[in-house]
């Protein structure tokens, strides 16, 4: 990452721990709270570096590049650990570098937001408060069928590393930066992450299509192996990399609703997600349903995943056991709020950080 692209104020650092060779950006006084900003799957911590430059006037921000995206180290990740690999990146990152005695607030995006509900699971009491920013459902990308997260298939075909779209992961790992197809990496970014039309910053736009053409290809990164399946659409997950670590078959958040000191949280996401949704664009239910895959067994087999519903509904069983969320909508937003609306985004974040103090 050049710091030639870096707002002022957010500086770049390689950190060593017992895990991982991590880069980090950070911003913002060192004494003030701590504010953790977990990035989304095929993107980095790059993303949140103009978010950063204005929060950290009130916070000490450290948002880390996850194993095997931007310049972090490309460290395989262990499927049957669901987010847990990430989630201990950050805990040793936090831990050695002396964060982790403070109280910590976290703000997860998309995958972010998954890894941010696993690091409250698995550390209670060391968090302070949740944002979860268009976050993933709690029982990951494809396959399900109901609130409950019951699986379509007991293989969970319809997840893991085979529903990458295998033109992107090409365009990928050959640099294309260019807008020729709709799964170039520029194109997936302005369409996709975002709702039409969003003007960057000069330059922001071709440094974020840097940071997703720096992640780790492969069978152990992103996307991750495959198995075939005999059940519709023919790809069951691996064990290994990225999207078979957000495969329900591994990665269950729900026992989030149960945890012991109960931080608030708010969930904040755009009206107009194409991601994270009822109706995703990377689920291959809803695809089905559009006639955009052969063979789709119909909505009584393979119903698009209930994405939202299934959030809401671990949040409600969060606050029936006594904790605290607020749902914001944002208007004419799509996955990517601190990008597509960055003042009322960084508003919303302050106004509820600062009444956790």
């Amino acid at each position: 990452m050049s710091a030639a692209t870096l707002p002022a104020g957010v500086e770049a650092a390689e950190v060593a721990t017992s895990r991982l060779r991590t880069n980090v950006l950070r911003a913002g006084p060192a004494t003030a709270p701590v504010l953790v900003l977990v990035h989304g799957n095929v993107s980095s911590a790059r993303f949140f570096a103009e978010t950063m430059a204005v929060l950290g006037e009130r916070y000490h921000c450290v948002a880390p590049d996850l194993r095997g995206f931007g310049g972090s180290g490309p460290a395989p990740v262990a499927a049957q650990r669901g987010v847990r690999d990430f989630a201990d990146d950050v805990h040793a990152l936090l831990t050695e570098t002396g964060l982790a005695g403070r109280p910590v607030h976290l703000l997860g995006w998309s995958l972010g937001g998954g890894v941010a509900l696993q690091y409250a699971i698995d550390h209670p009491g060391t968090v302070a408060s949740i944002v979860l920013e268009n976050a993933m459902s709690p029982y990951g990308f494809g396959g399900t069928r109901d609130l409950a997260g019951t699986p379509c298939w007991p293989d969970y075909a319809g997840s893991g590393g085979g529903t990458a779209s295998p033109e992107m992961v090409r365009r990928i790992a050959a640099g294309d930066t260019g807008t020729d197809d709709p799964t170039s990496p520029r194109n997936v970014l302005t369409s996709l992450y975002v709702k039409p039309p969003v003007r960057f910053a000069p330059g922001v736009e071709d440094a974020l299509v840097d940071e997703m053409l720096a992640m780790a290809i492969g069978d152990g990164s992103y996307p991750g192996d495959q198995t075939a399946s005999a059940n519709w659409p023919g790809t069951a997950p691996g064990e290994h990399g990225v999207n078979n670590a957000i495969s329900p078959k591994y990665c269950d958040l729900s026992g989030f609703a149960g945890v012991p000191d109960r931080p608030d949280v708010l969930w904040l996401r755009g009206d107009s997600d194409q991601i994270v949704s009822d109706t995703s664009l990377v689920d291959l239910g809803h695809l089905g349903a559009l006639g955009a895959l052969p063979g789709w067994p119909g909505p009584d087999v393979f119903p698009a995943q209930p994405m939202i519903g299934q959030i809401r509904a671990v949040l409600d069983h969060y606050q029936a056991a006594g904790g605290k969320y607020t749902e914001l909508v944002l208007a004419n937003c799509g996955h990517s709020p601190h990008l597509e609306h960055p003042a009322e985004f960084e508003s919303a974040v302050t106004t509820f950080l600062d009444a956790q103090r």
